[in-house]
């Protein structure tokens, strides 16, 4: 799927409700017709050595840039954002334009 993609990795804190963390990006991604696709996953390598520590990624797809700065200032993503900062201890954000360079089919 082209478009932009923002992805975040998190390492969370000790303690840190991360099941519920989880489920409520699952349904903030899921009621905001602005997200196309959400992806996310928990790191399986376990090797800080190249994951510097952070352990799950989320992967979201939008059409533009412009829907990215609309959905980062959307006023569910700033509530989520909080409780989402506070359960972390380090976050990396970065949004890009998609390149396919390949797609394997069945």
């Amino acid at each position: 799927m082209a478009g932009i993609k923002h992805l975040v990795m998190a390492k969370f804190k000790e303690g840190a409700a991360v099941e519920q963390l989880l489920m409520d990006m699952k349904k903030l991604a899921l009621e905001l017709d602005i997200v196309k696709s959400f992806e996310w996953g928990e790191d399986v390598m376990k090797n800080d050595k190249y994951s510097h520590g952070f352990t799950h990624t989320f992967i979201l797809t939008f059409d533009s840039a412009e829907d990215v700065a609309a959905y980062i200032k959307h006023p569910r993503h700033v509530e989520y954002g909080k409780k989402f900062r506070a359960g972390t201890e380090k976050i990396l954000a970065v949004d890009f334009p998609t390149v396919i360079d390949k797609i394997r089919t069945a």
